[in-house]
Formats: structure tokens, sequence, C-alpha cells
């Protein structure tokens, strides 16, 4: 997208919350590949689609550095909860920094470790998962949550044009090869109903039937 149009869109929509502007600078200022951050655009449609669900219970598979996390947790129903699992322990605690000065610390629980082995343990039902973690397992989030959200709930997946490299089927690099795999088999799979939508990176939208 031209830059030109990104800030027409940012001018001709809600502000950004100030607990993520300063997230978001803080990421950039902080950490390692802070382009994983969502950023506002992204951001206030993890939101909305989240206002929209109104969702009992969330799974988040990627947490970085919170600013998803606190995006879906705003939609949450009263009493309900975020859980959220990051593989990398060094980021929780300015995530969850970020969390109590966005009120949502009741609301978000964080969970550190590998997500295919947490996600069995869980006894929930999810309304809503948003999978953006490591994309050489999207396959694997897949077949394991699939189970876990109820009929007509919603799993949000993100990075799936991956920068137009899912166009290369040649392409012999793991992560990207884990895209297209990943873009393959949800068209093949039944009992879904499924679109991508060109925000940011790609983010595809899957309804369970």
């Amino acid at each position: 997208m031209e830059r030109k149009t990104e800030n027409y869109i940012a001018s001709h929509s809600s502000p950004e919350d100030p607990v993520l502007e300063e997230l978001y600078r803080q990421t950039y200022l902080r950490f390692v590949n802070p382009n994983m951050t969502s950023g506002h655009m992204q951001g206030k449609f993890l939101e909305m689609m989240s206002r929209m669900i109104s969702p009992m219970h969330i799974l988040e598979i990627g947490t970085f550095t919170g600013y998803s996390a606190i995006c879906m947790a705003k939609g949450l129903k009263p009493g309900g909860k975020l859980i959220t699992i990051e593989i990398n322990d060094e980021l929780v605690s300015f995530s969850s920094s970020f969390f109590a000065k966005a009120g949502l610390s009741d609301k978000i629980q964080q969970l550190t470790g590998k997500a295919l082995d947490i996600i069995p343990s869980l006894p929930q039902m999810f309304d809503l998962v948003f999978i953006d973690a490591d994309k050489r397992e999207y396959c694997d989030y897949f077949r394991i949550v699939k189970e876990k959200v109820r009929p007509g709930g919603f799993i949000l997946v993100d990075n799936v044009l991956w920068g137009g490299k899912a166009l290369d089927n040649n392409t012999k690099d793991q992560q990207t090869r884990g895209i297209i795999e990943f873009n393959e088999m949800i068209n093949k799979e039944t009992g879904i109903e499924n679109i991508i939508l060109p925000v940011r990176d790609g983010i595809m939208i899957i309804r369970i039937n």
C-alpha cells in the first residue's frame, strides 16, 4: 500500500489509543524486529473484529509486545478472558506492564512456552483465535485450535501474504513455505469459510461452521 494511501486511512480513522501509541514507540526503541507489532491500522481492525464478535474467550498465539492482545481484549464480554501465548519469556514483563497501563490486566492471561504444547491443556472453547507466531507451524496451529473453536467462531491468521512472497511457489525459505502450505491447506479445508484481506501483510478470516 502506498504511503499516501496509508496516511489518508490513518487520518480518516479513529485515533490510536495513547497507551498503544507508547507501546508501539517503545517496541521500536527496545526490541529486535519491531515490525512484528500490529500497529494502528491492523490493531484497530482486530479491535473492531473483537467488538463485533463480542467473545467470552479469546486465544492469541504469539504475544510479542502485547499490542494485538490489548486491541482484542477491548471487545471481550464482561467477565471474558484473553489467553495469550508467547515463547520468549524475556518479553513478558514488558507486555504485562502495558496490559496494566491499558487497565486490562484482569482480562489478559499470559502463558509462556511452546503453543503446541500448551494449547491441548486449555479447557476453554474459544470464540476468537488470532494466530501470529512461527510461520513454519501455522498448519499445526490451525489443526490444534480448530477443535477448540465453537461453531460460528472465528480464527484470524496474520501475515498470509508475507510481503508478496506467498505467491512464490519455488521458494526454499521455510517461513515462506509454512505460509504457502497453510494457505493451500485452508483452500482445501471443509467445514469452514474463509477470506484473505489485504490488510497490512494479509489477514485471513476463517469462520468455523
